[in-house]
């Protein structure tokens, strides 16, 4: 006679034996698939990484051999001399100080794009949270209108914004009135304020509140907190891979920022890296090894920012939704 015991256990090996059958159905069925995902990603992500790479090896190779064909992708001879001279350290050839400036350059792009990312995640936010969470006439019009902007493309409002840190009254030599001076040009001023706030960051942001539920407002509300305490203490905790996506997006944007620099900037000691890598390359046409040094630098601190924040920045993406 057959025991309860055993049954139980003839129909756990049933169900273990089914569960195993159709999990390996699954993998058949999805086999091919993910062959072809992974047929069509690897030579992609080889051919995204393949310049960086060889960035990075030319930076400690000697000038003769970064132009060698075929590239060495792994230097037979490596050296430090390209950052040693970079960075104005005397080296065994005896090169001089290239780029005495280079320190001032980092922390002039460090200053800006942290000084960008901090301000851009405070206003953004605080408008985020109007947007999603606050009821007004005209919201979703003025929203609409504010998210429009982002169809403008940025050359258009050089020469405006120009125009109007020209004429900041009494700042570089203004008057009350704004003539006479430089006003922001060719300063922190310039570089960071135009920058305070993005409509891409306040858009992130309000598609992400909006996913977080009315209730745990209007609980804080009738405890007592204040319309601020509720933004600052049960909004932003909440908000937080939504607002490590919207840092990432904003330092690597200021950090990598170009154009707006060459414009306004005319001082060297307000130059930035990208600035002042490009006037390296002005001044030393022929000094490749350098430059590829100077380039190395110039990409760490985005890698490591991303490196630190990714898993957030990752789930701030995924989860931002569309909800209207």
């Amino acid at each position: 006679m057959t025991s309860p015991l055993d049954l139980s256990s003839a129909r756990d090996e049933t169900r273990t034996g089914a569960i195993r059958a159709r999990y390996r159905r699954w993998r058949r069925r999805r086999a091919l698939p993910t062959a072809l995902a992974y047929i069509l990603l690897v030579p992609g992500a080889i051919l995204f990484v393949a310049p960086f790479a060889w960035l990075v090896s030319a930076s400690f190779q000697h000038v003769g051999d970064i132009f060698s064909w075929p590239p060495q992708w792994v230097p037979e001879d490596p050296t430090l001399d390209n950052y040693k001279t970079f960075f104005g350290v005397p080296t065994e050839s005896g090169n001089a100080d290239v780029s005495a400036n280079v320190f001032r350059w980092f922390a002039n792009s460090v200053f800006v794009a942290t000084s960008i990312t901090v301000l851009q995640l405070f206003f953004n936010s605080m408008a985020a949270y109007v947007f999603a969470k606050r009821q007004f006439p005209g919201r979703d019009a003025i929203f609409l209108l504010f998210l429009a902007t982002l169809m403008v493309p940025p050359q258009i409002t050089l020469i405006p914004n120009y125009i109007v840190l020209k004429h900041i009254p009494l700042f570089g030599g203004n008057d009350i009135f704004g003539q006479g001076g430089h006003g922001w040009l060719d300063s922190y001023y310039g570089l960071i304020l135009p920058g305070a706030v993005s409509a891409f960051g306040v858009f992130l942001l309000r598609q992400y509140m909006l996913t977080i539920p009315d209730e745990l407002l209007d609980a804080a509300r009738v405890d007592g907190a204040g319309e601020f305490r509720v933004f600052w203490q049960v909004v932003l905790p909440l908000t937080g891979p939504a607002l490590a996506a919207t840092a990432i997006f904003t330092f690597m944007y200021a950090w990598e920022d170009f154009l707006w620099p060459l414009i306004i900037i005319s001082s060297p000691d307000h130059y930035t890296m990208p600035l002042g890598l490009a006037m390296f390359v002005v001044k030393n046409r022929t000094a490749w090894d350098m430059l590829m040094a100077g380039s190395v630098v110039a990409t760490i601190p985005v890698i490591v920012i991303f490196m630190i924040f990714q898993r957030r920045f990752i789930k701030g993406i995924s989860m931002t939704g569309i909800k209207g």
